[in-house]
């Protein structure tokens, strides 16, 4: 994902959430120079409701190399969550020359990398 391109991985929940540290993994294939907004975001009752966000800036690998690099973020003193609606996982491209300047490492250990996943507050 690039320039203004937004992607939303939802979750249906199944369980209340306590309130606390969300631990994100989102290793990514970065091909062009790029600045990424990522939103944590409970979805319920038809508002969005913001765990947390932040950014990064991404620059490929030298030499061409596709192979993922490894992020790790964790959102603090995030809200807790009753149980009801979805948990989103948010990402935005910006300042990139190409579409997909950003993307989040789906081959795992193919790649070099993890598939992005997200812990939850115990």
């Amino acid at each position: 994902m690039g320039s203004g391109g937004s992607f939303e991985a939802p979750f249906d929940l199944r369980d209340a959430i306590p309130g606390g540290t969300y631990h994100v993994n989102c290793d990514a294939i970065i091909i062009r120079p790029v600045d990424v907004t990522f939103d944590l975001v409970w979805r319920h009752d038809g508002t969005d409701t913001l765990l947390g966000t932040w950014q990064q800036h991404w620059e490929p690998l030298p030499d061409g190399v596709y192979e993922a690099q490894p992020y790790e973020h964790d959102v603090t003193d995030a809200p807790a969550v009753d149980g009801t609606g979805q948990l989103i996982f948010r990402y935005t491209g910006m300042n990139a020359d190409l579409m997909q300047a950003f993307i989040p490492n789906g081959d795992g250990k193919l790649a070099n990398g993890r598939i992005p996943n997200i812990t939850l507050p115990r």
